[in-house]
């Protein structure tokens, strides 16, 4: 054991001793005591268990009712009423099924007036639908023709609306010229559907072809009279109408 503490007092040198440690423990108390001295335990604590906290305030409100109301911004009022101000998507469209009704009658009765408000209207989805029904009685008959319609309604149409611009004071839009030559097409369906049932090319066929160019060129000049405000060049607006109409009969004829 002598040569144990010979080897542990030569291995290192140091001036720690017990004496000092018990003295850093006996500071440490002091400072300790010294600040729990000075803090005061009859202060309430912040901080208070779960079953100790005050009780909140009842709910006055009803039930699915806030009890302040919401009133949305003039932003997004208007972003919502600008909904309910829109037209429908038809008449956005320019689809009026009152007018096509009206321009039908007018029309279908050559010797009444027309009215001129309705008539300026572009209005191109009652032509359309009459140029498909002429095309199909002419597939009915065993003529598949629907080129020749759409390119000679097309050719028709520059020509007239080229001719109305040089006879009238106002002018008027290729759209009316299209949508009023359209609408007149509607006799020459009824020719189509009687070349399906019978022969056009006796002497019947060369009335009754006869009677509906009469028919859709007097329609036509009628419309364009009353829309331009031509009065007395019925007659001028009518021969070149007559000209058109007797194409599509031939087409119809033959």
């Amino acid at each position: 054991m002598s040569g144990f503490e010979n080897l542990n007092t030569d291995f290192y040198q140091s001036s720690y001793s017990v004496d000092d440690q018990n003295q850093g423990y006996g500071n440490a108390e002091n400072q300790y005591k010294q600040y729990d001295g000075q803090y005061d335990y009859s202060q309430p604590m912040g901080y208070s268990p779960p079953g100790m906290m005050q009780p909140q305030q009842p709910y006055t409100g009803q039930i699915f009712q806030p009890t302040h109301t919401y009133s949305p911004s003039p932003s997004q009022s208007l972003y919502s009423s600008s909904f309910d101000d829109e037209p429908p998507l038809l008449e956005e469209l320019g689809i009026n099924f009152d007018h096509i009704w009206q321009k039908t009658l007018t029309v279908l009765h050559p010797m009444k007036a027309a009215d001129g408000s309705i008539m300026n209207e572009t209005d191109l989805a009652g032509p359309m639908v009459f140029c498909l029904a002429f095309g199909a009685t002419l597939l009915l008959s065993g003529k598949i023709q629907f080129g020749y319609v759409y390119g000679i309604s097309a050719i028709g149409c520059l020509a007239i609306y080229c001719l109305l611009n040089l006879m009238s004071m106002t002018g008027v839009s290729f759209g009316c010229v299209a949508s009023v030559l359209g609408y007149c097409l509607l006799p020459m369906i009824l020719l189509s559907s009687f070349g399906v049932i019978l022969s056009l090319q006796g002497m019947v066929g060369i009335i009754l072809t006869s009677t509906i160019i009469g028919w859709c060129s007097l329609s036509a000049s009628k419309i364009f009279i009353s829309a331009l405000a031509m009065d007395g060049q019925q007659l001028l607006v009518a021969y070149p109408c007559a000209l058109l109409y007797g194409v599509f009969a031939l087409i119809s004829v033959f």
